[in-house]
């Protein structure tokens, strides 16, 4: 079936962007085991982002990452065995749980900005200042829409 068209294949943005941020994922498994937090995998320290303002319900998480509660369940129990985030009950439902972080988990978080903040510096020494901007602003612009 090979026809002309298929040498031709370029990626789509989309596919692009989850490259471009799957690049920073070795960087951050080094960081973490330079930081001495084991047990943690880059696609569940995601769920700790939407937590650094307060606890939250599994459903309300799953909401917030875009994800199946199936998806967070199974993270938030790796991520709760290794002692990045803590159930607790909720404040105003006795018969809810929520999910908070421990101090492990600040920690986790502390590492991932420093990640992310050195990626942004690579980035930003390869496309320079202006570009960079741009990138960042057409992100937000999108991300604003709803796209």
């Amino acid at each position: 079936m090979g026809s002309g068209a298929d040498a031709k294949f370029e990626p789509t943005v989309p596919a692009l962007l989850n490259l471009v941020a799957a690049s920073g994922v070795p960087g951050l498994r080094a960081a973490f085991a330079d930081a001495g937090l084991d047990g943690i995998r880059p696609a569940q320290a995601v769920a700790l982002v939407p937590l650094v303002a307060g606890g939250l319900h599994a459903s309300d998480l799953a909401d917030r990452l875009r994800v199946s509660r199936q998806a967070v369940a199974q993270a938030v129990a790796a991520l709760e065995r290794h002692d990045y985030v803590v159930r607790g009950p909720h404040p105003s439902d006795a018969r809810a749980r929520i999910i908070e972080l421990t101090p492990r988990g600040r920690e986790a978080l502390r590492v991932m900005r420093s990640n992310a903040l050195d990626v942004e510096k690579r980035w930003r020494k390869t496309l320079g200042e202006k570009r960079f901007r741009d990138f960042r602003e057409a992100l937000v612009e999108l991300l604003s829409s709803g796209a």
